[in-house]
């Protein structure tokens, strides 16, 4: 790996921010590298509070989305709720849902099938919403660039509403209302949202139409920081808030279908990272293996005896998602080798067997063993599909955009994005993406990169840092987990590789005589070597808690070693 230490920000800032809060110089310079520089700034960061979050009619159209819905209310319509297959798309739909059912029993939802109607706005959906009479289609998480479909709505006498997060083409679809941050003339100021952020944004505004407090929108919260989580959206400003409040619901008072998938874990208290890696591949698997109307219905399930039913179905589903992406990764790693494709630019690999719901998963899993772009392809009806993922600091949705001759159709951000191309154009775009990303992927982004945020002596490692440390939670994009690294410490001797085929480090290191420090690497293994005999060496790492036989202590989470 390629360590990358932080810059030291400047001093008399960091000693400055130090004396206004109390805190150690080590706690002062994480903030100040995260942004914060005074009391207020400390203050708004350790503390969000609801009311910071930004009036919603601040975004374009919003005026115009409530007043519609506001007179399909009065009018008594039926309205269609409908949103992608994923966590950010289930989610979103759950709080819409859930939300307008309060108000009216004129709610419908629609899920697309992930394998017959692909992803977004599909003509299935809008007939569907034709020949149940439903005359508003809201749409989340999807329908920024469904410019033909929107319309192929209106000329039905449907009206649509989109709450999208994606990035809009030149041209917007001919809605009532198009939610988005991202518009290029929308003046929001917090572009950073996911879908379901925007969802809440809607219902935030339709509360102030109905005297609710955001109080009252507070237990709607537990599905937005779900969906903040799963789509990888920077955890600051707004996002923070909505995401600090939402976690607080999943711990004290979570709705039922989430009650039960905490139950079935058991896992005493969630945070965001949990959320990512337990709550939101069990959220997906239902998408992925059979249908994303699964996950709808055990999040706006309210009798827990039902939820828990349902939480058992989808514990079963992630089950053979895990098993099969196993087995798909297998398949792709040695089609990799016999492709020579461990010297080009990019990793692309084809099956027509592939179960396309979850080949973005086994994308990721390439990445992990062979560190380039990567595009994972199946048969899809007439088209060959793919789920495409990145590498740190390259832009694969800019990198497809300039393969867009041999594409049918794409959508996505910067590291992850999706598309559809026909089979007998594969050869080509194959190599005219491996063309691109030659030209355009900087060399050092072919190593993975381990971003550092400070160096640390093992003496700063105290309880009382890490509680400060802890209050820097919730952890994601733009506010990740602090990684320390430490130099010259040395293992007390008996260090010793543990687990299934002895893939962990275990180590207790110690820096000058200093009180040895407990030590896990995972997939370290292979770096026992390093530590033995008194050598000395530098470790990068992050810091947790441990629970061992009811006694808590803290111990490293090594990223990595050196000589």
């Amino acid at each position: 790996m390629r360590w990358t230490l932080k810059p030291n920000p400047e001093k008399s800032r960091v000693q400055q921010l130090a004396v206004a809060l109390g805190v150690d110089l080590p706690i002062a310079r994480l903030l100040v590298q995260r942004g914060i520089e005074n009391f207020d700034q400390a203050k708004d960061f350790f503390r969000p509070q609801l009311r910071d979050l930004h009036d919603p009619f601040l975004m374009k159209d919003m005026d115009k989305a409530v007043a519609r819905i506001q007179r399909a209310l009065s009018n008594k319509e039926r309205i269609l709720v409908y949103g992608d297959y994923d966590v950010d798309g289930t989610t979103s739909v759950a709080l819409l849902a859930s939300y307008l059912e309060g108000k009216t029993s004129e709610i419908t939802t629609y899920i697309p099938d992930r394998f017959t109607e692909g992803y977004g706005v599909s003509q299935q959906g809008i007939d569907y919403a034709f020949d149940n009479d439903l005359s508003l289609i809201i749409a989340l998480d999807c329908g920024v660039k469904a410019i033909e479909k929107v319309q192929y709505a209106k000329d039905k006498g449907i009206d649509f509403i989109i709450c999208d997060h994606h990035r809009p083409a030149d041209k917007l679809p001919a809605a009532v209302a198009v939610l988005d941050p991202k518009r290029s003339d929308c003046d929001y100021p917090f572009k950073e949202l996911c879908g379901c952020g925007v969802g809440f944004k809607l219902i935030q505004a339709l509360g102030q139409k109905y005297n609710e407090s955001i109080e009252d929108l507070m237990p709607y919260l537990d599905l937005v920081a779900t969906a903040i989580g799963a789509d990888i959206v920077p955890v600051v400003a707004e996002n923070r808030i909505l995401s600090y409040y939402g976690l607080k619901v999943l711990n004290s008072n979570p709705r039922p279908g989430f009650q039960a998938l905490i139950e079935e874990l058991k896992k005493s208290v969630l945070t965001l990272t949990d959320v990512v890696f337990v709550i939101a591949p069990r959220i997906n698997a239902a998408g992925r293996m059979k249908h994303g109307n699964y996950a709808v219905s055990l999040l706006k399930e309210t009798d827990l005896k039902q939820a828990k039913l349902a939480a058992q179905e989808i514990e079963t589903f992630n089950s053979n998602r895990r098993t099969l992406d196993q087995e798909i990764t297998k398949q792709a790693l040695i089609q990799i080798e016999k492709d020579d494709a461990i010297n080009k630019a990019t990793t692309v690999v084809y099956n027509p067997n592939w179960n396309k719901g979850v080949i973005g998963i086994v994308a990721s899993r390439l990445i992990e063993t062979h560190y380039r772009p990567t595009l994972v392809f199946t048969k899809s009806g007439d088209l060959l599909t793919a789920s495409a993922r990145s590498v740190r600091g390259f832009d694969v949705y800019t990198a497809l955009q300039n393969c867009a001759a041999f594409i049918e159709q794409f959508g996505g951000h910067k590291y992850a994005a999706g598309l559809s191309i026909k089979e007998s154009n594969y050869t080509a775009f194959k190599a005219a993406f491996e063309s691109e990303v030659a030209k355009t992927l900087p060399t050092q982004l072919k190593t993975p990169e381990l971003l550092i945020d400070a160096e640390l002596e093992l003496v700063d490692i105290t309880p009382k840092f890490y509680r400060i440390l802890k209050q820097f939670a919730p952890f994601g994009p733009l506010n990740m987990s602090p990684v320390f690294t430490t130099n010259a410490v040395c293992d007390s001797g008996y260090g010793k590789c543990v687990g299934q085929d002895n893939k962990h480090l275990k180590i207790s290191v110690q820096q000058n005589n200093s009180r040895p420090v407990n030590s896990i690497g995972f997939g370290l293994g292979s770096k026992l070597n390093l530590v033995k005999n008194s050598a000395l060496f530098n470790i990068a790492y992050s810091i947790e808690e441990n629970s061992w036989n009811d006694r808590v202590s803290l111990q490293l989470k090594l990223k990595d070693l050196k000589p």
